[in-house]
């Protein structure tokens, strides 16, 4: 219930589960001390706030040295929503959310200036079709 919506009072929950809302706190205390959960996130509409414009950049290193560097200066950028260090054509594969073309250029020039960036290569999304984490995890709970 709290991954489909991570507002919905411990009371409520108890009072579909047939049990005391106590227990469901102990149950998601134990669970947050596990590190299982770890804190909860909001959902935004992106559109509705102007930062619909969507890109995939890789960068590549000069040297995979580096990539503890470039991801730090990487995390500078608030517009870097994701980043992640591969194996295969990219050093670092990065999620970029923009408001427009200009200013999607503005971001993938500020990773490209970097010190150890050597290059990068973007793809623009046109439409983001999944974006389900929520699957997952109820697959993965019902299994346990």
């Amino acid at each position: 219930m709290l991954i489909d919506n991570t507002r919905v009072p411990f009371t409520d929950i108890a009072k579909k589960l047939l049990i005391s809302a106590g227990t469901v706190h102990v149950r998601v205390k134990k669970m947050e001390d596990a590190g299982i959960i770890q804190g909860s996130s909001l959902t935004l509409d992106y559109e509705k706030l102007g930062y619909s414009f969507i890109a995939y950049v890789g960068v590549f290193l000069h040297n995979t040295s580096q990539t503890k560097f470039v991801l730090e200066r990487i995390n500078e950028i608030p517009f870097v929503t994701v980043a992640h260090v591969t194996t295969g054509k990219f050093n670092i594969f990065c999620k970029i959310r923009a408001r427009d073309t200009k200013h999607a250029k503005e971001v993938i020039y500020m990773i490209d200036d970097i010190d150890g960036v050597y290059r990068t290569e973007t793809m623009i999304s046109l439409e983001e079709s999944i974006n389900d984490k929520k699957r997952l995890m109820h697959t993965i709970f019902k299994d346990m």
